[in-house]
Parts: C-alpha cells; structure tokens; sequence
C-alpha cells in the first residue's frame, strides 16, 4: 500500500466511512489512491473554520440590535420585565423562548451577561409580526438605520428574519461539522455581510476586510464532467 492510500485509509477509519462517503460521492472516487475527497473535506473544514469570524460578528450585531429596541420599550432590566417575559411564546414542544430566557435571566445578574447566555434562534425569534405593535413599528428602523427607506417595517423585518435564518442553517452545520460544499457560500457571507451592514456600514466593511472566508469561497474544488477535480496549473490558467 503507498503512503498515498495509507492515508486515505487511515482517514476514512478515523472520520467515518459514513461520513467521507459524502464526499467521495461529490467527486466520483475512481481508486484507492484517489485524495479528490479527502481534498474537499479539507477544504470544507477551511471555509467552514474562516466562516465563524464574520458568524460571529453578525450574531453578537444582531442580537444588541434587537437588546437596544427591548431596553428601549422594556427598560435597562428587559429580560426581568414580566410583560416581556409573558410575551413570548410558551410552546411544549420544539424551541420555548420564554423558556430560554428565564432560565438565562435566573442565573446572570446583568443585561450583558443574559445576552451571550440565548440561544441564536431567540434573536430570530423576536423578528416575527408577534413582536410588530409593541416593538418593531416603532424601533426596527432606529436600531437597523442603514435600511432601504423605501422597505416598510413589515419587509424589512421579513428579510432579516429570512437572512437570518439562513444565517442560522449555515451555522448550525458548522457547528456539527456538517457539509456545507453544497451551499451558496458566496451568497451566505453577503447574507452575513447585509445583516451587518444594516446597522453599520463601517462595521459592515471592517467585518469584510477582517476575513478569510471570500478567499477560500473563491477557490474551490472545481466540478469538471460532473465530478470534482483539482485542475493543474495549466488548466487553472485556462479558467482564468
């Protein structure tokens, strides 16, 4: 056996047959020796790892965008505020936001310690028409001032719920070290971008010219006949 094929063996044992055989599907495996999967696994975990840098910048946005509208109806203790509180859905099953954010409001003793403690979701959550007549007619342009003046309340708070749940796919696959080769990646990170930009422009540029993920998005495996294939210099040059 090569060192090439001990390799490959000895990755497939360690991550799964199961698992590289989502990739070995994406680039036609023709042989032992052949790393074209192991290529685009490697390369997946690249972008999804430059993918958390902006992911998180968005999230820690978004969610202070949506604590500033709360403190702003609800007061400097939001997450304490019965009104609030009872507002939210209680659903048994699936995702309780009341749930989530007692529990987080029970075991922190400021705003800024609560925040970090809520699920992803719960921020989205809060951009649903729910939430229209007490907070977002009056705050979601403030809070998200970039917007297109000519979007109402309603569209603009449908797109950022949409983005954002596209968002939260996107992450939730990184976080489980799921494939995400399949995906847009170029239009998830405008996604990212646009979320941000949303509440400022400047943040929104600093973000984009603080990462890596544009590069890596850039430069992926290349289908060829249907398969994935990595292209010699002399072929790269042609694409070009």
């Amino acid at each position: 056996m090569s060192t090439t094929e001990s390799i490959l063996d000895a990755a497939k044992h360690c991550l799964s047959p199961a698992r590289m055989g989502t990739y070995e599907n994406a680039t036609g495996l023709s042989g032992d020796s052949d790393t074209r999967a192991l290529a685009l696994y490697a390369w997946n975990a690249q972008v999804s790892a430059a993918l958390l840098a902006p992911l998180h910048i968005c999230e820690v946005v978004v969610r202070n965008a949506v604590s500033e509208a709360l403190q702003a109806v609800y007061g400097d203790r939001w997450p304490w505020e019965a009104t609030f509180v009872l507002s939210l859905p209680d659903p048994k099953r699936f995702y309780n936001p009341r749930r989530d954010l007692k529990g987080a409001a029970a075991m922190q003793l400021s705003i800024g310690k609560v925040i970090p403690e809520l699920k992803f979701v719960f921020w989205q959550e809060m951009l649903t028409y729910r939430h229209d007549v007490r907070l977002w007619d009056a705050h979601l342009k403030n809070v998200f001032p970039a917007h297109d003046p000519s979007h109402s309340v309603v569209t603009l708070r449908k797109r950022i719920y949409a983005d954002l749940e596209a968002v939260r796919r996107l992450r939730n696959r990184i976080a489980h070290h799921e494939p995400i080769f399949t995906r847009n990646l170029r239009e998830d990170l405008d996604k990212i971008a646009s979320l941000v930009e949303l509440r400022s422009p400047l943040v929104a540029s600093w973000m984009i010219a603080n990462q890596d993920a544009a590069s890596l998005i850039a430069t992926p495996p290349v289908f060829k006949g249907g398969t994935l294939w990595t292209p010699t210099d002399d072929e790269l040059a042609g694409l070009r």
